[in-house]
């Protein structure tokens, strides 16, 4: 953590935040090696994002001071300001991650930025990401977002579709492809949507084997089922509401 100018670990809103996250973070981790423990895996194996949208940066702040440095947003606009002014405030320990739709015309906003984009939904949008990847001189990482669940309000790939063009994604310079991506659908019982988890797992086994690609990453579980997308090989949850409290 830079402590060159760590005055921002001690303001009272931090601390406010981070006394607030701490224990929640704890109760989320001990619910992720659960978890991981039933799948044959460490719980270190699985990567625990906090999804910061529509909090202040002082929420990631005060998840940054409780041993949480990654984080996820949502929205272009509203994840820039907070990455750069954390920058500002002495604060780059926080990897930031986008999790939300991206827009072509704000792709620029985002390469080299962010530690990861999850939510590469097309071809089109991979194809500008790369050209600016290649102008910036930056290995992008992201994943790519499935549309599992077939639902007309989620974004993503259909897997057929993502199978026929992928040999073209792996040829896209200034990208570096770790896995997949999905969201589930919203239903009081985790143990529904199980089975598009295991789909996503299958999917990505799939593409592994005729790329030759490690593609190791399944980012897919939200705060109300991370328990059982761990289960079924997640190695990253996008968890909010489980951390820091119901949005308004």
């Amino acid at each position: 953590m830079n402590r060159s100018d760590a005055g921002w670990m001690e303001e009272a809103e931090v601390q406010r935040w981070a006394q607030v996250v701490r224990p929640r973070i704890e109760e989320v981790r001990a619910a992720i090696a659960v978890s991981a423990a039933r799948s044959g895996r460490s719980g270190e194996q699985v990567a625990l994002i906090g999804v910061t949208k529509t909090l202040p940066l002082e929420a990631a702040l005060g998840a940054a001071v409780s041993g949480l440095t990654q984080v996820g947003e949502n929205r272009v606009q509203e994840a820039v300001p907070k990455l750069e002014d954390g920058l500002q405030r002495g604060c780059d320990v926080l990897a930031w991650h986008l999790i939300g739709h991206l827009q072509r015309n704000k792709a620029s906003k985002v390469v080299g930025r962010f530690a990861m984009i999850h939510s590469v939904d097309s071809m089109r949008l991979a194809t500008v990401l790369s050209r600016l990847a290649e102008e910036e001189q930056v290995l992008q990482p992201i994943l790519i977002q499935v549309d599992i669940s077939g639902e007309d309000s989620k974004f993503g790939w259909e897997p057929k579709d993502l199978e026929r063009s992928f040999e073209s994604l792996l040829e896209l310079p200034g990208l570096d492809l770790r896995g997949f991506m999905t969201i589930a659908p919203f239903v009081p019982d985790p143990e529904e949507v199980r089975p598009v988890f295991a789909q996503l797992r299958r999917f990505a086994e799939r593409m592994r084997s005729a790329s030759g690609r490690e593609l190791r990453e399944l980012s897919m579980g939200m705060s109300g089922d991370f328990a059982v997308a761990v289960e079924e090989g997640a190695t990253m949850v996008r968890v909010g509401s489980r951390i820091f409290g119901a949005r308004g």
